[in-house]
């Protein structure tokens, strides 16, 4: 929306020039962003190496802080995309002035789809769209001052990075996971490790021939079955939109890419997979052992999906048919059978004409089964998976004619085709069991299916399907009784007999599929592979890097998105020269084909965090070292001794990527761990989501977007109305967007506030974790309170300092080392909205004194250093202080003066209770109303509405009444 700047005097207007406006401030950020350029001043040592620091001690407190990988976009930075750096930085520079180690750095996810894209349409390389992106997102990010080891810096497309990259893919490509190692828990192990298993005899070859009676050929298929990165042919989800396959988590559940919103489908290719099922249990019980949001190691738990129950062998004229199901206690309702249209045994299921007891509506008006399966089937090949899942639509199916056996009861039920069976999910076959499962009521409903109840539902219960646990009736037979038992003793009871009786056995299965590995695209990492008449072989690490070669187009064979039967090929495919080539492997010069697929984005930010460490290695891909004193285990960190699993101190970044990028990650990581290249089991300790800055959209009569900053605001007997040019618009709240016209950039903040006053506004918006709407017109409060800062300890009109060195008075004295101490706690707990509060409030109270004691105003400036460092060196220096302050010690409270009588201060928001504050007596209504609106439980009971107004009654009453 317009706004008119106050407050703020363009120097030297009033006879102030040292006045600090945003010109001012603009001056003191770039001469400062210049001397911690010149000066190496974030330059952090490393133990050994390359960048270690010959003439200082390297500190044993480290502190090792990162940011999620960013994508360099053309579109540039806009105000909602700092907000995790900021934190990050603000962090960073008040453990460094607590004297820890700080690594900081940022880096480029620089393969991507969007340049590619934008290639295929203009014909400009790739490369040249993404560095020019990275030029620009450099600019921005240096333009906000962020304390980073620029000598740490890389993008993933540089041929050093994509080396090791490549190398890391060798690594997981010739090993293979050994189940029985580490007592049973398993780890990956060497390749060459299995060979001499299988030619010692103490590994049994598959088929049962010997290792010596094996040609070549037949020894590579029997360890490439092994490979934790293996060549598979099978079901894919194709999207001819992108031209290019994408793996499960890179699909919606409407069955459509997640970057760019095409449709997907299912088509049976030959492509690389990375075996991370065998990973399955380590990375569900391993998130235990690391500090993460309970919401997002929800998401990984759920999306690995492992499920406890049985495996039950139903018999069929056709074979038996095997399902699983978690919860075999309640075998004795299954009254019919389900199958996936797709079911290998549908066809074997088939009768060849209906049984005398075929109620009419099983049928479908078919005289046949034949024609009723083939029917129902290519109906069902039309559907989506996700258009099969839906909940609530009705339900269909057809009778294959043929029946199973119950093996509890010996029962014959019928088996349906059914299309909300899935064959990509468990064993594509379901025992149904309509009393405990409402899809299977409604199914049993639909075609008059018996229903029998095996658990008892409760007195007062009087739905249908009950879903809940109780204890179990109608469930014995001769040999094994469930009746009465509860659900998790009547499985341990059922799962017994099934295992005795030979029906079954107890089973554990995933919903985690292998990670498929490919894509037909240019802009990636070519793998570094070659193949020959029998498969794929690995390009010796001493030819590594493989870089991309020109191409005469970037567009992928096919871009119809609705071409289903189109088929898939790479742009690396029309080099021939490239893909064509001669190499001497060791049994002298061949010609091979290099693999002309690309490796998705994920590979370069599965392992970013270890090129931090040691970037110009050129010999390993981290020193052991180096790795061991930044990511190596840490008991201390929580006290659980050997269950720490090192990793990354902090990373923060959306929760959006809290299952594709976090869960391939701890794939890779986990790999070097196994194979001794890393200490840490885990990259990142600790991860932490920040919110998201939203913003106000407008838009016309007609629902087009208008301007945001065009629009003008104006209340009429309390009512708030938008307009534009004149004419009335409608607002909306919810993300910054070019096409909603509402963005907001951070060069528009440099502009007309400075770096500093950005910084601070976004630091107080409200508590990290939560989303928060951003408000132009807000900043200027932010800018005002550096002003003051400002004005407290330097004169507008000389520009020198006007403290006092005078001891300050009791009063200050306390109120400072209380703010002090809060302060301490606040960053340590990345609560940045309430300690910027409780500087304001210590500022406020400078500001009332006749001088400022330098007691006071250097600690002061030592608090603001962290969120405002420009203009905090500036004082510094200007205080007498000949270095900078990046590594001076952060202020300590004396405990003696942090004793003093408090008062409970209730926060109301519209009139009920949501937070009580611990006040000194003195309190005023200014800092009760900044203390109130930093509040964590007032903004979440806010949840993003504004603030009409706050009503103070110091020091006991602080009501937020919302907007």
């Amino acid at each position: 929306m317009r706004q008119t700047q106050t407050g703020t005097t363009a120097t030297g207007d009033d006879g102030a020039p040292f006045r600090y406006t945003s010109e001012l401030a603009s001056r003191i950020e770039q001469r400062w962003q210049d001397h911690w350029e010149t000066q190496g001043t974030f330059n952090t040592p490393n133990p050994e190496g390359e960048l270690a620091d010959p003439d200082a001690d390297v500190p044993s407190d480290k502190f090792f802080l990162m940011d999620m990988f960013p994508y360099p976009s053309g579109k540039g930075l806009h105000v909602g995309h700092p907000l995790g750096y900021i934190a990050t930085d603000v962090l960073g520079r008040f453990k460094r002035m607590c004297g820890d180690n700080v690594l900081h750095a940022l880096s480029y996810d620089a393969f991507g789809l969007p340049a590619e894209q934008y290639a295929v349409q203009t014909g400009q390389h790739p490369r040249k769209t993404t560095e020019e992106n990275i030029v620009n997102m450099r600019r921005q990010l240096r333009r906000l001052g962020l304390a980073h080891d620029d000598r740490r810096s890389f993008a993933t497309t540089d041929p050093g990075y994509i080396r090791w990259t490549q190398w890391i893919f060798l690594q997981i490509f010739d090993s293979w996971y050994d189940t029985e190692a580490d007592g049973g828990r398993g780890r990956a192990r060497p390749i060459d490790e299995l060979v001499k298993e299988f030619d010692s005899g103490e590994r049994p070859v598959p088929g049962g021939r010997a290792w010596v009676e094996l040609d070549e050929s037949e020894r590579r298929r029997v360890v490439d079955e092994h490979r934790l990165a293996y060549v598979s042919e099978s079901p894919v989800n194709w999207c001819p939109g992108l031209g290019t396959v994408l793996s499960n988590e890179e699909v919606t559940a409407e069955g459509r890419s997640e970057r760019g919103n095409f449709p997907v489908f299912q088509r049976n290719l030959r492509q690389w997979m990375m075996r991370i099922t065998a990973y399955a249990d380590r990375l569900v019980d391993d998130l235990d052992r690391i500090d993460w949001p309970e919401k997002v190691r929800t998401m990984q738990r759920n999306w690995i999906g492992r499920s406890a129950g049985a495996t039950v062998r139903f018999a069929t004229d056709a074979g038996d048919l095997d399902v699983f199901t978690t919860r075999p206690d309640t075998l004795f309702g299954a009254t019919f059978m389900v199958v996936a249209p797709e079911h290998p045994l549908v066809d074997g299921l088939t009768a060849a004409s209906w049984p005398e007891e075929t109620n009419d509506a099983w049928s479908g008006g078919h005289p046949t089964p034949a024609e009723a399966v083939a029917a129902y089937r290519a109906q069902a090949a039309a559907k989506t998976d996700v258009e099969r899942q839906t909940e609530g639509r009705d339900k269909t199916g057809v009778f294959t004619g043929s029946f199973a056996v119950n093996p509890v009861d010996g029962n014959r039920i019928p088996v349906f085709v059914a299309d909300y069976v899935l064959m990509g999910y468990g064993t594509g076959a379901i025992m149904a069991v309509p009393g405990q499962d409402e899809r299977d009521w409604e199914f049993a409903e639909r075609f008059e299916l018996p229903i029998v109840r095996t658990v008892r539902p409760p007195d007062e219960f009087d739905g249908e399907a009950y879903t809940g646990d109780g204890p179990a009736i109608n469930s014995s037979n001769d040999q094994v009784s469930l009746d009465g038992l509860y659900k998790d003793a009547a499985i341990a009871a059922i799962v017994e007999w099934l295992e005795k009786a030979g029906h079954g056995t107890g089973t554990t299965t995933y919903r985690l599929r292998d990670w498929l590995f490919s894509r037909q695209r240019y802009w990636g990492e070519p793998f570094p592979i070659v193949h020959d008449e029998t498969g794929p072989i690995a390009v010796p690490d001493d030819q590594l890097p493989v870089l991309l070669p020109e191409v005469p187009d970037y567009a992928p064979k096919t871009y119809d998105a609705d071409d289903a039967d189109s088929t898939p090929e790479s742009p690396l495919a029309r080099s021939p020269e490239w893909a064509e080539v001669e190499l001497d492997l060791g049994d002298g010069p061949k010609r091979y084909r290099r693999d002309t697929n690309t490796m998705p984005n994920w590979a370069g930010s599965c392992w970013y965090h270890l090129r931090y460490l040691d970037p110009t290695n050129d010999e390993q891909v981290v020193d052991p070292e180096i790795e061991r004193y930044w990511m190596g285990p840490q008991p201390q960190r929580r006290g659980s001794g050997p269950q720490d699993p090192g990793g990354v101190d902090l990373y923060i970044g959306g929760v959006e990527h809290a299952v594709l990028h976090l869960l391939y990650a701890r794939f890779w990581h986990k790999v070097l761990f196994d194979l001794g290249h890393v200490s840490s089991d885990e990259p990142y300790y600790r991860l932490f989501n920040q919110g998201y800055i939203q913003a106000y959209a407008y838009a016309d009569r007609r629902g087009q977007y208008v301007p945001a900053e065009q629009v003008t605001e104006a209340v009429t007997d309390g009512a708030t109305s938008y307009s534009y040019e004149g004419e009335p618009v409608s607002r909306e709240y919810g993300k910054m967007g070019k096409s909603l016209k509402n963005i907001v950039t951070p060069d528009d903040m440099y502009d007309e506030f400075g770096a500093d006053t950005f910084r601070v506004y976004e630091m107080s918006m409200g508590p990290l974790d939560q989303s928060r709407p951003w408000e132009t017109r807000a900043v200027i409060g932010s800018h005002r309170f550096l002003q003051r800062v400002w004005r407290n300890v330097i004169s507008e009109e000389a520009g020198a300092t006007v403290v006092s060195d005078e001891p300050a008075g009791d009063e200050t004295r306390r109120i400072l080392h209380r703010t002090i101490d809060a302060v301490r706690a606040d960053m340590d707990a990345m609560r940045f909205n309430t300690a910027v509060a409780r500087m304001i409030e210590l500022n406020n109270h400078l500001t009332k004194l006749d001088t400022v004691p330098r007691e006071a105003a250097e600690p002061l400036v030592l608090m603001v250093a962290p969120v405002a460092p420009h203009v905090a060196e500036e004082m510094w220096s200007l205080l007498g202080h000949d270095r900078s302050l990046a590594y001076e010690p952060f202020p300590v409270a004396d405990p003696a003066l942090l004793v003093d009588e408090t008062v409970t201060c209730v926060v109301q928001v519209a009139g009920k209770v949501r937070d009580r504050l611990q006040v000194p007596p003195s309190a005023d209504d200014d800092m009760l109303r900044e203390l109130a609106l930093a509040s964590e439980p007032v903004q979440r009971a806010l949840d993003g509405q504004g603030v009409r107004k706050v009503i103070v009654r110091a020091p006991k009453l602080v009501n937020v009444v919302p907007g």
